[in-house]
C-alpha cells in the first residue's frame, strides 16, 4: 500500500522532541510564558532534528537557553544570515548547535533546529516570551497557546527557505510521540471572578482568600486537536493604570533599554452615538477555500465553516444601512464578486446578493487573498462613503508579510476588520492586517459564533469617528516621555488601549507623580481621560514591559524578512539585538564549544512531525505537491466584466431539483412549507432575518406566518386597522418576535432591529401604538412596549 506524502508513524522512525512542558504567568493583562522543547536521541547516530511549531504573532521572545546533559548553554541574538552561518559552520565541524527562528514568510510560525543531537544525550530546550492579552467583549481577557499549525497554502514560486516550505511531516493525533503540559499562575490585585478553558483542566486553587491569585494546570493527556485557550475574568478591567519599569545598566546610551519605560493601559468610555444614515462602502472578502468546508469546531454537530460564513453574511447584509455601497467577494485560488464594483444598497442589489450567498460554496481551491484585494483597491473611493473592509479567512496563507504590505499602502483610504475562522488560524496575517490598517482582528474558535463577532464589528463600523486623538505627557522639569507606540489615530467605543513610552532625562525623587491624558473629539465635543500614576520605577529581572515596548516597536517597523523596507532594517535590528527581542531579520544561535571532541559520524535528519486534524485524504487533495487540488486563473477586472452567473448549491437541499432562482417571490402569499425549508433552512431567526427588506421593513406574507407559527389569514384577521398599510403590522410582529425568541442572539440582529423600528416610525408613526398593543395580544407577548423607542 502507497502512503500519502508526507503522512508516517512513530514506528517507522524515532522522534527526539518527547515533551512540551509550558509555565505560564499571568499578571493582571500581561502574560509571561516559558516552554521546554524535551529532547532525547535514542538511535545510534548523531542527530540534526527540525521542529515546526504556531506561535501568537504578539509574542515577544527574548531567551532561549540549552539545557545539554546537565551543562547550560545560553544563546545569542544575532543578524538572522550570520546567525544561519553560524549555525552551519558549527555543525560541519561536529559542535552541538541550536538555532530559533521566526519563519520568513509568517511571523506566528517558528523553527527549531537541534543540531549534533549525540547518541543518548537529552537537550532540553527553553525559550521565552512575554505577551500583552486582548479584552473580549464580554471583559474577559484571553490568552491561547497554540497548539494547532494548519498547512499553509503554497503559492507557485515561493521561496524555498520558508519552514512552511520544508514539508514537515504530519501524523494522526494518535500516532503524535510528543506530550504536552501546561502549569498557570494568574494574579490580579483586583481579584478573580472566574477563570475558563477550552481544554479539561484541574482543580482550580486559589492561592488566598482573597481570589487575588490562581493556580491550575491542564489535565493530562492533551491530545493537539485544538489551541489551549484560557478566559480569564477579573472583577476590574476598564480601570485606567500606568506602570514605570527600570532601565538595565548599558553603555549605550541610545540603549531603549537603558531608560525606565512605562506601559499606559486606558479604557476610553466613549459613549454610544447614532451614526449617519448613509455612509460607507462596505466589501465582505470571503474565504472559500477548501478548508471552508470543515466544521467550526471539534464540537459534535458543529456547524460548517461555509455554512456559517453564508449565515453571517445574510446578517450582515440585512442590517447596512440604506443608501450605503457594498460588495461581496468570494476567494480561494480565483475570486469571484458578486458586483464588479461596490453598488448601492437597495431593494434590487439586496435581493441580488442574498440569491447568491444561498448559492455560495467552498469550491474555490487553495488560499490567495492578495489579488482580490489588489483588485479592490484598484476600484476609485466612493466620495463620503469610507471604506471598509471585512476579511473572513482561515487564514491558511504563506504570502502573509506580502498581504500585511498591501493592505498598509492602502491604510489611509480604509480600515480592515479580520476574522480568524477556526482552529490554527494565523495570527500573524488576522492580527496584522487590522493592525496597519486601523481596524480590529477577531479569532472564532470552539463554540463561539462568527455572526456574533462579525455583527459586533460592523456595530464598530458604523460609529461615527473618533477625531482629532492626542497624548499628552505632565512630568516633572527635566523628565520627558518618548513615544514608542505607534501615533494612535483610531479608537474604538469598547476598546482598550496600550501605549508604550521611553522616560528620558532626570528621574525626579521617590515620591513625585506624573500625570498622561488622552483627549479626543466626537461629533463635536471634546473628551479626555488622565491618569495620574508613580514615577518610582519598580524592578523587574526579565525587563517585561520593556520586551514589550520593542515588540510594539518592531510591529510598526518589522515588515518581514523581505518586505522590510531598507530604511527601516537598520533600527529593527537595532531595537532587536539590544532588547534581546526577536525579529524576522534575527535569530537566536547556541553553540556547545565544551565539548571535548567533535561529534563523530555522519549526521542524521529527523523532521519532528506535527498533528493532522483532516483526513489523510483530505489533506492530500487540498495540498497536493503543495498546489491546490483546483487551480484557475484569478479574475481580472475590465471594463465588460460581468460577474460569473452563480452554480447552484450541490447540497442535500438541492441534490432533488433543478436551480430556479426566482422560486420564492417575498411578495406572493403562497408558498409549502416544503419550499420555504429548502430555501431558508430551519433556522426560524434566519429565515426571519431574510424575508426583512432593505429599508428595515417587513412584508406581510405566507413566510412571516410560518415564522410566527400561525396562518396567514389569522394575521390579517388581528390586523387592528382596516385597510391600513399590512407592511406595518408585518414589521411591529417581526420585531416583537425577535424580542420574545431571539435575546441570546441580539448581538446578531440588533442593527437590523434598530432599522426596522425607525421605519416603523417613519411610515406607521400615527397608527404605531395600535399596532403594537395589538402585536402583543395576538402573540400574547410581554414584552415592554419601551423596545420600540427610537
Amino acid at each position: 500500500m502507497v502512503r500519502p506524502y508526507g503522512l508516517l508513524n512513530r514506528q517507522e522512525e524515532p522522534v527526539p522532541l518527547k515533551s512540551i512542558s509550558v509555565t505560564l504567568s499571568i499578571c493582571e493583562f500581561v502574560a509571561g510564558v516559558s516552554a521546554t522543547l524535551n529532547y532525547e536521541n535514542e538511535e545510534k547516530v548523531p542527530l540534526e532534528a527540525f521542529f515546526v511549531f504556531p506561535m501568537d504573532e504578539d509574542s515577544a521572545v527574548y531567551s532561549f537557553e540549552a539545557m545539554v546533559d546537565g551543562k547550560k548553554i545560553m544563546a545569542e541574538l544575532q543578524d538572522k544570515m550570520k546567525a544561519h552561518t553560524n549555525y552551519e559552520n558549527a555543525i560541519s565541524q561536529g559542535q552541538q548547535a541550536f538555532l530559533l527562528e521566526e519563519d520568513k514568510c509568517s511571523r506566528d510560525v517558528f523553527c527549531c533546529n537541534v543540531g549534533n543531537l549525540r547518541p543518548g544525550s537529552k537537550a532540553a530546550l527553553t525559550l521565552k516570551y512575554v505577551q500583552e492579552l486582548p479584552l473580549e467583549a464580554d471583559g474577559a481577557l484571553r490568552y491561547v497557546l497554540p497548539a494547532i499549525l494548519n498547512p499553509r497554502y503554497q503559492l507557485s514560486g515561493w521561496p524555498e527557505d520558508s519552514c512552511l516550505k520544508m514539508k514537515t511531516p504530519v501524523v494522526p493525533l494518535e500516532d503524535l510521540p510528543y506530550t504536552l503540559s501546561m502549569v498557570a499562575t494568574i494574579s490580579s490585585q483586583h481579584g478573580i471572578q472566574r477563570i475558563q478553558c477550552n481544554c479539561p483542566l484541574s482543580p482550580i486553587e486559589y492561592l488566598g482568600n482573597d481570589k487575588t491569585s490562581a493556580q491550575i494546570s491542564l489535565a493530562d493527556g492533551h491530545k493537539f486537536d485544538c489551541d489551549v485557550e484560557l478566559l480569564i475574568y477579573y472583577n476590574e478591567v476598564h480601570t485606567p493604570s500606568v506602570a514605570v519599569e527600570m532601565g538595565k545598566s548599558t553603555t549605550d546610551a541610545d540603549c531603549l533599554m537603558a531608560d525606565p519605560s512605562a506601559m499606559v493601559s486606558f479604557y476610553p468610555d466613549i459613549p454610544e452615538a447614532q451614526p449617519p444614515i448613509t455612509c460607507g462602502e462596505f466589501v465582505f472578502l470571503m474565504d472559500r477555500s477548501g478548508s471552508m468546508q470543515g466544521p467550526m469546531s471539534k464540537q459534535d454537530k458543529s456547524q460548517l465553516r461555509i455554512e456559517a460564513a453564508k449565515e453571517t453574511l445574510i446578517l450582515l447584509l440585512k442590517s447596512l444601512p440604506i443608501g450605503c455601497y457594498f460588495n461581496v467577494y468570494g476567494f480561494g485560488s480565483c475570486y469571484e464578486p458578486f458586483f464588479h464594483r461596490s453598488v448601492k444598497y437597495t431593494q434590487r442589489t439586496m435581493d441580488e446578493a442574498l440569491r447568491r450567498v444561498k448559492l455560495m460554496r467552498a469550491d474555490l481551491g487553495g488560499t490567495e487573498i492578495l489579488t482580490p484585494l489588489r483588485n479592490i483597491y484598484s476600484g476609485p473611493s466612493i466620495p463620503g462613503h469610507p471604506l471598509q473592509l471585512f476579511v473572513f479567512t482561515d487564514g491558511e496563507v504563506t504570502d502573509t508579510f506580502s498581504v500585511i504590505k498591501e493592505v498598509q499602502i492602502n491604510c489611509l483610504r480604509h480600515r480592515c476588520f479580520s476574522f480568524g475562522i477556526g482552529e490554527g488560524a494565523s495570527t500573524s496575517l488576522i492580527k496584522g492586517i487590522a493592525r496597519v490598517s486601523g481596524g480590529m482582528s477577531e479569532f472564532i474558535t470552539g463554540k463561539e459564533r462568527m455572526q456574533s463577532k462579525a455583527l459586533r464589528a460592523l456595530k464598530r463600523s458604523l460609529q461615527p469617528v473618533v477625531e482629532d486623538v492626542s497624548l499628552s505627557w505632565d512630568l516633572p522639569s527635566g523628565l520627558s516621555a518618548k513615544m514608542l507606540s505607534p501615533e494612535q489615530t483610531v479608537i474604538f467605543r469598547g476598546q482598550r488601549l496600550i501605549i508604550y513610552a521611553q522616560l528620558t532625562g532626570t528621574m525626579p525623587p521617590a515620591e513625585a507623580t506624573g500625570e498622561v491624558c488622552l483627549k479626543y473629539t466626537l461629533q463635536g465635543k471634546s473628551f479626555e481621560n488622565k491618569v495620574t500614576f508613580s514615577l518610582q520605577p519598580k524592578f523587574d529581572a526579565n525587563l517585561t514591559i520593556h520586551r514589550l515596548a520593542a515588540k510594539s516597536f518592531l510591529q510598526t517597523k518589522d515588515m518581514g524578512f523581505r518586505e522590510t523596507p531598507a530604511k527601516d532594517k537598520k533600527d529593527v535590528l537595532k531595537v532587536s539585538i539590544d532588547c534581546g527581542v526577536i525579529s524576522s531579520h534575527t535569530a537566536f544561535i547556541a553553540v556547545n564549544k565544551d565539548l571535548n571532541e567533535p561529534v563523530q559520524g555522519p549526521l542524521v535528519r529527523r523532521d519532528v512531525p506535527r498533528p493532522i486534524l483532516l483526513s489523510a485524504t483530505a489533506v492530500m487533495s487540498r495540498y497536493r505537491g503543495g498546489a491546490p487540488a483546483k487551480a484557475s486563473p484569478p479574475i481580472k477586472a475590465s471594463s465588460t466584466y460581468r460577474p460569473p452567473a452563480p452554480r447552484p448549491m450541490r447540497n442535500t437541499y438541492y441534490s432533488s431539483m433543478p436551480y430556479q432562482p426566482n422560486t420564492y417571490d417575498p411578495h406572493k402569499s403562497t408558498i409549502s412549507k416544503e419550499l420555504y425549508s429548502l430555501v431558508f433552512g430551519d433556522n426560524h431567526l434566519v429565515q426571519l432575518i431574510s424575508l426583512q427588506k432593505a429599508d428595515g421593513s417587513w412584508d406581510l406574507n405566507e413566510g412571516l406566518a410560518m415564522v410566527l407559527g400561525v396562518s396567514l389569514e389569522e394575521i390579517r384577521t388581528a390586523l387592528p386597522i382596516k385597510n391600513a398599510d399590512s407592511s406595518g403590522w408585518a414589521t411591529v410582529l417581526a420585531v416583537l418576535w425577535l424580542h420574545a425568541n431571539g435575546k441570546d442572539m441580539k448581538c446578531e440582529w440588533e442593527l437590523l432591529e434598530r432599522k426596522a423600528v425607525s421605519w416603523i416610525h417613519m411610515h406607521a408613526g400615527s397608527v404605531m401604538r395600535v399596532l403594537m398593543k395589538a402585536a402583543i395580544n395576538f402573540l400574547k407577548s410581554s414584552e415592554d412596549p419601551a423596545i420600540f423607542a427610537l
